[in-house]
């Protein structure tokens, strides 16, 4: 059982004046992925920062943590 962390970066887009989600983007640090978020939050309506840990063998996700959020 090998975890990996991955850090995240999901972008949203309004449509039909809800909120949904958009693109994402895989960064290789969490800081990277919370400054990247926060440049996404400026140009579209939010942007959320991610770090999900899960096993690399099965794909079982053990945790999901929000890192931050912009927009």
């Amino acid at each position: 059982m090998a975890m990996k962390t991955t850090f995240l970066v999901r972008a949203f887009v309004l449509k039909r004046k809800r909120l949904i989600p958009g693109d994402r983007q895989v960064s290789p640090t969490s800081s990277g992925a919370m400054k990247r978020a926060e440049a996404m939050a400026t140009r579209m309506p939010g942007a959320a920062a991610l770090q999900i840990v899960a096993d690399d063998e099965t794909g079982e996700l053990e945790s999901t943590t929000i890192l931050g959020q912009y927009g």
